[in-house]
């Protein structure tokens, strides 16, 4: 049972969480967890696509050149460094990416969206942006949706460029 407050007891002290702050944070893990298992359980129905494969192609399809470093690919989606290698090598064999050296900096791999690749995205978009749009989108008013997203960014982190890159 989580007591009124955890932590410090000034509201201002960064560790303070008290019964609503736990309210809102475990919502938000809920909310996410639910509406992942759904958006996974559409992409792989319509397009046999998890939900981590079309995140990397989303990933690729954003950066530059449509390439990142897999370091930075692997913080962008939220895997591991090793995760991210097993994930990039099926996609690898499914032609869906490539991987080359990064020319700047010769220890770093680059993972790189081949064309078909970028055609199974497009195809997979339409799914995903429909279930994003039915599962959360429909659940707010566009003002919700703006407070949402702002409230949202204050919890992200700006990538890093590739091979030395700014993206």
């Amino acid at each position: 049972m989580v007591e009124d407050t955890v932590g410090a007891s000034s509201e201002t002290d960064s560790v303070w969480v008290d019964a609503r702050g736990m309210r809102a944070w475990r919502a938000l893990l809920q909310a996410h967890a639910h509406v992942s298992r759904v958006l996974e359980a559409e992409l792989e129905r319509a397009h046999d696509l998890p939900l981590a494969s079309y995140d990397v192609l989303v990933q690729l399809s954003e950066a530059p050149e449509h390439e990142l470093r897999m370091s930075e690919l692997a913080a962008a989606v939220l895997l591991s460094r090793s995760g991210l290698t097993r994930l990039v090598d099926r996609l690898a064999r499914e032609g869906l990416v490539t991987r080359r050296s990064c020319p700047s900096d010769a220890r770093g791999t680059l993972a790189v969206l081949t064309p078909q690749g970028l055609d199974r995205l497009r195809v997979a978009s339409g799914t995903h942006l429909k279930g994003v749009g039915r599962h959360v989108l429909s659940r707010y008013s566009r003002a919700e949706q703006e407070q949402l997203a702002v409230l949202l960014e204050r919890l992200g982190s700006p990538r890093e460029g590739t091979c030395g890159r700014g993206v």
